[in-house]
């Protein structure tokens, strides 16, 4: 299918990521055929041409990558869970992921779990038969902590663990108690969740090490669109509640809205938190949910290549953003509307960090869609790189996203005049400039 799929894990290995892949092609096939069925073209434009205007030629400044993990202990808040329920066939990852479960289903210490509840506007083109219900949403936060901490990690079936995490009515053991740390809102892909791998809770450790607190929804995607296509039934069953996938993207960012309001009031972290210095880092779909939140339009029709598209929400708290493998749609069936018009004048500093090999989230749709956002922006593409985790270019990845973070959410000066000049990060993989940074 055209949609975004979950990031691979980090050994790169197929499994459920082949099938997952398998089904985009399928679907994309699917829609092409329903396209030609009715007399529309299925190549159609990608969105403005590629920016050749952006001059790279000043950025001469080759980084040294940030240590990862930074400077701090990261701990985690509460999603304490029984996992005697397991049946011997049943994936865990199923809780986690909304396949046919969410979470909820497992937890022991509801009342002490970050939980919110989101109810569907009514509006049925963006939330299909889901309009006017109340969807729940676990949220797992992770803090810079004390470098004692004392608090075990916390097992998972999958071999991960969540670091120092909280139990029974425990509170945060935060690193200085009487500091406000600004916050990043946390999106993960389709159909994954914060800890189905370990490169989501390492992309949640690093983040929360350099001094931020990440707070990040089970976004429970397969709860709104399961879309496991093995069959012509299967393909049909898409096609008539398309309306649910679309469902699906909207209620991503109303997830992450309702979870800033609880972490904001919430007695043990409202005066732990920066409300003046908010960002956001969103894994492929999860870039699309930044977006959104900055009130881009969302794609509602998908047999003419996104004539229609609808504004979503608008968040004003989100003060910059980053996308990896940021997934702005395909040139048949484009994420913000046809020739991405949804983004026009998003002013939300953004940092997209993309793949040049990636075919499910293509770079030059989201070259396409920045050129239409008004605000500070950056593109960095990875040479050679899939729609998934790149291992070699982990600090690449990260180096650029929290030096970014640093400069639009801290307001560092010294950050953003170095990436006003920073043309790539030493070592690791092969990453470059594609679109400069305009911050200053």
């Amino acid at each position: 299918m055209v949609v975004p799929v979950r990031i691979k894990r980090l050994n790169n290995t197929q499994g459920r990521e082949g099938k997952t892949s398998l089904r985009e092609i399928f679907l994309l096939v699917f829609l092409m055929i329903l396209l030609s069925s009715v007399g529309c073209s299925s190549g159609g434009s990608s969105g403005s041409d590629s920016n050749t205007s952006d001059d790279t030629s000043d950025l001469t400044d080759v980084i040294q990558p940030l240590p990862l993990p930074g400077p701090y202990e990261v701990a985690c808040s509460n999603i304490s869970q029984d996992f005697s329920q397991l049946a011997s066939d049943d994936d865990i990852k199923n809780y986690w992921e909304g396949n046919d479960h969410y979470i909820t289903d497992l937890l022991t210490e509801p009342n002490n779990t970050l939980m919110v509840t989101v109810t569907a506007p009514q509006h049925r083109t963006l939330y299909g038969s889901f309009a006017g219900t109340d969807v729940n949403f676990v949220i797992i936060a992770c803090y810079p902590t004390t470098a004692d901490n004392a608090r075990p990690d916390y097992p998972l079936p999958t071999g991960e663990a969540v670091p120092h995490m909280q139990t029974g009515a425990q509170g945060p053991l935060f690193a200085n108690d009487s500091t406000r740390y600004p916050a990043i809102v946390f999106s993960h892909g389709f159909g994954d969740s914060p800890v189905s791998s370990g490169e989501y809770i390492s992309a949640l450790t690093y983040i929360a090490s350099y001094g931020y607190i990440v707070i990040a929804p089970f976004h429970g995607d397969f709860r709104f669109s399961n879309l496991n296509m093995e069959s012509l039934g299967d393909f049909i069953a898409v096609a008539t509640n398309i309306s649910d996938f679309t469902a699906l993207q909207a209620l991503r960012p109303l997830s992450i809205s309702a979870a800033l309001d609880l972490m904001l009031n919430h007695p043990q972290w409202r005066d732990h938190i920066d409300a003046s210095q908010i960002g956001g880092f969103g894994a492929s779909m999860g870039s699309e949910t930044m977006m959104l939140l900055a009130g881009a339009g969302l794609t509602t029709s998908y047999f003419d290549i996104g004539e229609s598209w609808q504004q979503v929400t608008l968040d004003r708290r989100i003060k910059a953003a980053v996308g990896y493998v940021p997934y702005f749609g395909q040139s048949i069936l484009p994420a913000f509307g046809r020739n991405q018009e949804g983004l026009e004048g998003v002013t939300l500093p953004f940092l997209g960090i993309s793949g040049t090999a990636d075919t499910v989230a293509p770079i030059s749709m989201v070259e396409a869609g920045m050129d239409r956002l008004t605000g500070t922006r950056a593109l960095v593409q990875l040479a050679d790189v899939e729609h998934g985790f790149d291992v070699p270019s982990t600090n690449d990845i990260f180096t650029w996203a929290l030096m970014f973070l640093d400069a639009e959410v801290r307001g560092n000066s010294t950050t953003r005049n170095q990436l006003t000049t920073m043309s790539n990060v030493a070592g690791g993989g092969d990453d470059s400039v594609v679109i400069p940074y305009n911050g200053l």
